[in-house]
């Protein structure tokens, strides 16, 4: 057995394999997720658990304060992801329904849980709430697995609102746990001061992310760099300057690292296919790092003895406490009773409970062990109850959408079905995109590919920084009704 002081004296060949091997037991343990149904997040914990202290690894790991750091990481580079990859125009409709429930939903949970812990588990009502905060939050990217995996979709507006709402509510959490944990360290700390901060959290971080992924796309686009390489070395600083730099002034480093991603994702910049599957990876990576590290920090013979305890907060958060939060934070929403059951069961506790359990162990708040057990059995059991009855839910609440069922993909070539076409147009000396870089091609159609460019003998893909001359001949995979646009902006 291992000690955590004692790590740095293994031979580094040994810590590099014992790396690896968790690393491709993660990746092993997702595939076999879609296969049984089972969160990808849950087995995750699982080898980490296996590999701690009394698993089968030996490891013995307690830094919370380490465990802490390695979770807000992660959590900040899979927020600045999942912004990446959101649309807007897909998620807009739905921005006050998940601002709503990111906001309101998020403190009702925390009050309903708060209470249920003072009056039935007997805690005092301060840690009760500190409970509740910690376990309010939902983690929506475990959804979205399992049901891509499961070949369950559901309907536009669902989708939208539980994928908004996932990316926003953590900040909420993170506030409502530090001001509890103030009020039991800090009796008499008065609560107007609670909401100031609050207000200057929420502001600072939309803010300060929204400009400073407004100034990367800008840089990216005006500074070409000659090493394509260089350009996720420059996403990562933006991610952990956007964090670093909004904590600082005492805003929401979460949400401004989703709030970058977002306005990023949504504008033309060199590299950006490539930079989103980068980050896409980069979140799986820092997912499955910090769901080992949380795994090694727990013991399993602790788990066994709160499981009353910890299966009791569960019980109440997923049949209670988090469908009341729903149906009041959306009452007057154009949503149905099965919409909002489907959205009250689709509710998964994930990674940022665990991490803000940290908090009150560093903390040293009263029953801050307890705290985080209790937290940990939580999610656990959301992960697995919740996590593995949600298409079974989707379908029996009929909220697919209509192309869930149908038995092939729709990730076929457009002209094959009839919706696309590929052409050839030539750039002409008048047109307005001539000598212009494709990056900058502002009414350029979003669905409009272009496959190869000829250039007198020359035959390449272009990329963002590629510049077009009159003369140039493009391939273009595009949609039949854009099809007259670009032969108009092309050939003009």
């Amino acid at each position: 057995m291992h000690s955590v002081e004692s790590i740095v004296t293994i031979p580094l060949e040994q810590l590099l394999a014992a790396v690896a091997l968790l690393l491709l037991l993660s990746v092993f343990a997702s595939r076999a997720s879609g296969r049984f149904g089972v969160p990808a997040l849950v087995l995750f914990l699982a080898v980490g658990m296996f590999a701690g202290s009394e698993g089968f690894g030996g490891i013995f790991f307690n830094d919370a304060a380490a465990a802490q750091r390695v979770g807000i990481i992660a959590l900040a580079f899979i927020l600045f992801s999942a912004g990446l990859e959101t649309n807007w125009k897909f998620v807009q409709d739905s921005f006050w329904r998940a601002s709503s429930l990111a906001t309101v939903g998020v403190l009702l949970t925390t009050l309903l849980v708060g209470v249920f812990a003072h009056l039935v588990l007997q805690f005092d009502l301060e840690v009760g709430l500190l409970l509740g905060a910690i376990v309010s939050s939902t983690d929506a990217a475990a959804v979205f697995s399992i049901l891509r995996a499961r070949g369950v979709h559901l309907r536009e507006e669902i989708a939208a609102t539980l994928e908004l709402e996932s990316g926003s509510n953590d900040p909420m959490a993170v506030f409502l746990t530090a001001a509890f944990i103030a009020a039991i360290m800090r009796p008499g700390t008065g609560i107007a001061g609670f909401l100031l901060d609050f207000a200057q959290e929420m502001i600072f971080g939309a803010v300060c992310g929204i400009v400073i992924g407004w100034v990367a796309v800008r840089l990216l686009n005006r500074f070409s760099l000659q090493e394509d390489g260089l350009y996720p070395v420059v996403s990562i600083a933006v991610v952990l300057a956007t964090y670093s730099g909004t904590v600082s002034i005492g805003g929401s480093g979460f949400l401004a690292v989703y709030a970058a991603g977002i306005v990023m994702g949504n504008r033309n910049f060199i590299q950006r296919r490539t930079l989103t599957r980068f980050h896409g990876g980069l979140a799986w990576l820092a997912q499955i790092a910090m769901f080992l590290v949380l795994g090694l920090l727990v013991y399993p013979s602790q788990l066994a003895e709160i499981t009353l305890m910890g299966g009791s907060v569960a019980f109440f958060l997923m049949f209670i406490a988090r469908p009341v939060a729903v149906f009041a934070s959306l009452m007057g929403s154009d949503f149905t009773i099965r919409e909002k059951t489907v959205v009250s069961w689709v509710g998964l506790r994930g990674a940022v409970p665990i991490v803000l359990a940290t908090f009150p162990l560093l903390a040293r708040t009263p029953n801050s062990n307890m705290i985080f057990n209790v937290v940990f059995f939580s999610v656990l059991a959301s992960l697995l109850i919740q996590g593995t009855s949600i298409p079974f839910v989707a379908r029996f609440m009929a909220v697919e959408a209509p192309e869930a069922r149908e038995p092939s993909s729709r990730r076929v070539n457009l002209a094959t079905r009839g919706e696309g076409a590929i052409i050839t147009v030539a750039v002409s000396e008048r047109s307005p995109v001539a000598r212009r870089r494709l990056v900058d091609l502002g009414r350029w159609p979003r669905e409009a590919l272009i496959l190869v460019l000829y250039r007198g003998d020359e035959c390449f893909v272009p990329t963002g920084s590629t510049r077009l001359l009159p003369g140039d001949r493009l391939i273009v995979l595009t949609s039949r009704q854009s099809v007259d646009l670009l032969r108009d902006l092309v050939g003009a």
